[in-house]
C-alpha cells in the first residue's frame, strides 16, 4: 500500500502577498524590494526623521552590535525610499512602487502587536498628485481584499516625513483597527531622493500587513500568524 504523502499549504500572510501584489499590479505598481538590515539613512534620516526623534531610541529599534549606523528596519519605506531614488536617477519619473516585506520594533507584544510582523508599503511620484489619489488607491486595495463592504476611515495625524499626514482604520469586530500611516511626502523626502518638490509630489504609506490577513480571515490573534501551528489554515 503506498504511503500518503501529506502536502504542504500556503501561509496566509503569503496567500495575502500574491491577492495585494495583483492588486497593485493592475494599477501600474512595480514591486520593490530591499534589505532587512538597513542603514540609518535609509531607515531614518533621508525620511525626515530628526536625530533626536523617539522612534531611534533603544525601546523602539533594534540597533546592531559592531555594526555602527546600522538598524533592523522598523518600516518597509526604507524600500520604496530606495526604488525612487532609483528611478529618480534613471530618470524614470512619474513612478509607483509597491513592497511587503518583515520589519523589526522593539515592543510589548499582546494580540494586535509583534516585535516582528510584516508591512505593506507603497507610494506613487509624479507632477499634480494629490491625496484624492492617495485616497482612491487605498480605497480601491481595501475594497479588492476585504470586500466591498469594508468600512475605513481616514483621519488626520502626523509623521515626520508626511505632511499632511493620515492614518488609516477599519472596522474589526465591532471595533476601530488602526491599519496604518500614510500622508503627501514631505518636502524634505523629495530632496533626500534628489527630486524637485516644487516639480513633483507623491504619496506614501505603510499599513499593518499582519492587521490586513487578522480582518480578512478574524484571525484573533497577531500572534498565532507565527507560531508555525498548521491549524492556522483554518482561518
Amino acid at each position: 500500500m503506498k504511503e500518503e504523502i501529506k502536502k504542504g499549504k500556503e501561509h496566509p500572510l503569503l496567500i495575502l502577498a500574491q491577492e495585494a501584489y495583483q492588486v497593485f499590479s493592475d494599477l501600474g505598481f512595480e514591486i520593490a524590494i530591499g534589505p532587512e538590515l538597513e542603514s540609518e539613512w535609509y531607515n531614518f534620516d533621508v525620511l525626515n526623521v530628526p536625530k533626536d526623534h523617539p522612534a531611534r531610541d533603544m525601546q523602539d529599534t533594534f540597533f546592531i552590535k559592531d555594526k555602527k549606523d546600522y538598524v533592523l528596519r522598523t518600516h518597509t519605506t526604507s524600500v520604496t525610499a530606495r526604488a525612487v531614488e532609483q528611478a529618480g536617477k534613471e530618470g524614470r519619473i512619474p513612478c509607483a512602487f509597491i513592497s511587503i516585506g518583515k520589519i523589526f520594533r522593539n515592543e510589548a507584544t499582546d494580540a494586535t502587536h509583534e516585535m516582528q510582523f510584516y508591512q505593506i508599503d507603497g507610494c506613487m511620484i509624479g507632477e499634480n498628485i494629490s491625496v484624492a489619489d492617495m485616497k482612491g488607491v487605498l480605497s480601491n486595495f481595501y475594497k479588492k481584499i476585504l470586500g466591498d463592504d469594508v468600512v475605513i476611515e481616514f483621519r488626520p495625524s502626523f509623521f515626520p516625513f508626511t505632511e499632511p499626514s493620515i492614518e488609516v482604520f477599519t472596522k474589526f469586530k465591532g471595533k476601530w483597527l488602526e491599519m496604518g500611516g500614510s500622508g503627501m511626502l514631505h518636502p524634505n523626502v523629495l530632496r533626500n531622493l534628489g527630486l524637485d518638490p516644487k516639480k513633483y509630489q507623491g504619496f506614501a504609506f505603510g499599513h499593518g500587513f499582519d492587521r490586513i490577513a487578522m480582518v480578512k480571515w478574524e484571525i484573533p490573534d497577531v500572534r498565532l500568524l507565527y507560531q508555525g501551528d498548521l491549524r492556522l489554515n483554518q482561518f
